[in-house]
């Protein structure tokens, strides 16, 4: 297979690649062409999760695969095309949801989706000198933490019937690949999660370290990894009756969703950010070299081989924009169900409404503990009589965009560079209101990629380069990537959020830190 050496447009002969992505809310197939136009595009709407007890986040495994099917058959009922110019197939999937296989490939329990707050028992020593060393080193606080958040520590705690039969310890990942192939593995690129995972070296941690034991783990129940790019398996007889995908197409590795969405934005020069506005809020920044985004923090996985993503997150941000519509949108998701038209169309209005900064309306998004202030709660200061539901709108996405604000000058001082421009993906990317104060906030040109699937266009790119479609990862970005609209800061926007941020922002987790943990303190929330 040759190189694509420009970005002409393809015609019915030209060979495509179709990439899953199943995310948080939905399951899509799509089909790219080689420059990264989409060509064919189906859609399921997933449930989440289910919750059996407070706080549990689950779903059934089958439920995935079964939701994957019918993307993949609604696309070849909606989609005219010659399934022979299809080349190969990658997945893309959300990180961190973990499911229990038996030895016949057979789901032994429901998957622990990454919403998951549960939280095992860590009374016991961790083991060796590592137990000592954490005490000496004052880590023991954070080495409990990632032992308490392991799902399969719960497991084998909580149901050590089913852990007595778990062969296979899979990510979600690994069991669409599993289906898809009859194969137990899995991409590096996709390797994010509460594991035994070595991300100085991108592979599965020696036998001596301590995270085997925190994870009550062994190596033969994991996935063998193969690097973005490579090969994972080839399409079984079975999956194809059940997906309609041709039976023996490769299936090549890519990188989980927002290692996936850096690259399918067009993000892989050191000067620019990948912020992603979607249920967990990001912004990235892609390394050649191990740089941790914050003190014992680990780098993630990139979907290019070998190298990182320095990321920083806002747990649950974007979701915020969810609450907001549920509670608070009522109005105009009947507007919207009467004119045929989008609830977050309307929305946009609302940001139009209030002025910048909302009248000095401040939110802190922190709505989820993290590892790095497991006290912490949100919280929404200055409130007066003249503000309304715009104000309220529009300080949610200002809050976010503070906070990744923040997170960029960490990378920034970590990382030992600048950032010029961002790429913005998720769902906020489609509102114009949203990347406008994203611009004004970081005083930075905000980039919108020329389309809104960029987790799957990045796994496609991996395609493209393992197939040799392309010689190495920077032309095939640069060849399926393109800009559609650009904001510029606007320099009166900038003044007025410059000092709000660093007068007002910064100083609010400090002076609210005290209360966060009386509230914890008084009330048990958050654990």
């Amino acid at each position: 297979m040759t190189a694509v050496k420009n970005n002409k447009n393809i015609d019915e002969s030209e060979d495509l690649i179709l990439a899953i992505d199943n995310g948080t809310q939905s399951v899509r197939a799509l089909l790219f062409d080689l420059t990264g136009n989409v060509v064919g595009k189906s859609k399921v709407e997933l449930d989440p999760y289910f919750s059996r007890e407070p706080g549990w986040a689950e779903q059934e495994p089958i439920y995935y695969w079964e939701s994957l099917c019918q993307a993949c058959q609604r696309l070849w009922e909606s989609t005219d095309i010659d399934k022979s110019r299809i080349k190969g197939i990658t997945l893309t999937c959300q990180r961190g949801t973990t499911m229990c296989v038996d030895d016949n490939g057979q789901p032994l329990r429901p998957a622990v989706v990454w919403l998951d707050q549960r939280r095992a028992n860590t009374d016991d020593p961790i083991g060796s000198f590592w137990g000592p060393l954490g005490t000496m080193t004052g880590l023991k606080g954070l080495v409990n933490y990632f032992r308490s958040k392991c799902s399969s520590r719960w497991i084998a705690q909580h149901e050590p019937e089913v852990w007595a039969k778990t062969k296979h310890f899979l990510l979600l990942s690994g069991w669409h690949t599993f289906k898809l192939t009859g194969e137990y593995k899995d991409s590096v690129g996709g390797t994010v999660g509460y594991l035994p995972f070595d991300y100085r070296k991108l592979n599965w941690a020696p036998h001596w370290d301590w995270s085997w034991g925190a994870t009550c783990l062994k190596r033969e129940q994991l996935a063998e990894l193969v690097k973005p790019g490579e090969l994972l398996g080839s399409i079984t007889d079975d999956a194809a009756r059940q997906t309609g995908i041709p039976q023996g197409l490769p299936l090549i590795a890519a990188g989980a969703d927002k290692a996936c969405e850096v690259i399918g934005s067009g993000c892989y020069e050191k000067n620019t950010g990948c912020l992603s506005y979607g249920t967990t809020a990001t912004i990235n920044v892609v390394h050649d070299r191990f740089r941790e985004p914050q003190f014992l923090v680990p780098p993630w996985p990139a979907a290019i081989p070998d190298t990182w993503n320095s990321e920083f997150m806002v747990y649950r941000g974007y979701w915020m924009v969810s609450w907001f519509k549920q509670q608070f949108g009522h109005h105009e998701c009947s507007v919207a169900e009467r004119e045929g038209v989008l609830p977050e169309e309307l929305f946009e209005d609302l940001i139009d409404q209030a002025p910048a900064g909302s009248m000095g309306l401040m939110l802190q998004p922190y709505w989820s503990p993290g590892l790095k202030n497991q006290e912490a709660k949100g919280g929404i200061i200055g409130f007066g009589d003249v503000h309304h539901r715009a104000h309220v709108y529009r300080a949610i996405v200002e809050g976010l965009a503070y906070a990744l604000r923040e997170g960029k000058e960490k990378l920034e001082k970590k990382g030992r560079l600048k950032l010029h421009r961002l790429v913005v993906s998720g769902g906020g990317s489609q509102s114009d209101g949203a990347l406008q104060l994203t611009a004004d906030i970081f005083n930075l040109p905000v980039i919108r990629p020329h389309t809104y699937e960029t987790s799957g266009l990045g796994a496609a790119i991996n395609v493209a380069v393992g197939l040799g479609y392309y010689p190495d990862y920077s032309s095939a970005i640069r060849g399926m990537t393109r800009a559609d609209k650009t904001f510029d800061p606007n320099p009166d926007n900038v003044k007025i959020y410059n000092r709000l941020y660093s007068e007002v922002y910064l100083k609010m987790y400090k002076q609210l830190q005290p209360l966060y943990r009386k509230i914890r303190e008084i009330t048990g929330y958050p654990e």
